[in-house]
């Protein structure tokens, strides 16, 4: 049987802002714990960017203490340059998670929001309305990021579900 309450972490990687989104699943239940974002100054050396977004999101996990993590797969069609930069921050996120022992789970913009909304080609504005609803919140989350991290989230804590029920 597992555990009664399951906290899951949701992650929109970036090297300027990293949304983060912590959610507690009861039942079928999702509760907001924490979210924000971790943000990096332009022009700061990329190395001290990714040094200082992977100190804060061990710190996060310390303090939240998540059973699973839920990150956001890279999808990019414009600036290599910033597919690279955000790959490597993808990759330090994943490094404090798998440091600190959680499970990840990865997942492409469209899975979210086939999560979250029930349609793939949703627009930004669609999930976002969806995930204030999903966590009953007064308004939609700022940056774009926090609110896309707590879709991850949501999305992870479906899966999640599913994966525990499969494992049985």
């Amino acid at each position: 049987m597992g555990r009664e309450i399951v906290r899951i972490m949701g992650i929109d990687p970036g090297i300027a802002i990293v949304g983060f989104g912590i959610v507690d699943k009861k039942g079928h239940q999702l509760v907001p714990v924490q979210y924000g974002s971790i943000q990096t100054e332009a022009g700061t050396d990329t190395a001290e960017r990714l040094k200082s977004i992977y100190e804060t999101l061990l710190e996060l996990i310390d303090r939240y203490q998540p059973d699973a993590v839920g990150i956001e797969k890279l999808f990019f069609n414009r600036n290599v340059t910033t597919a690279i930069t955000v790959g490597q921050a993808r990759g330090v996120i994943m490094l404090a998670a798998v440091q600190k022992g959680l499970t990840i789970g990865e997942y492409t913009p469209l899975q979210v929001k086939q999560a979250i909304v029930g349609y793939g080609q949703a627009e930004k504005r669609q999930v976002q309305e969806m995930v204030r609803m999903f966590l009953r919140l007064q308004a939609v989350p700022k940056p774009d990021d926090v609110a896309d991290a707590l879709a991850v989230a949501i999305c992870h804590a479906h899966s999640f579900t599913l994966n525990e029920k499969l494992s049985r």
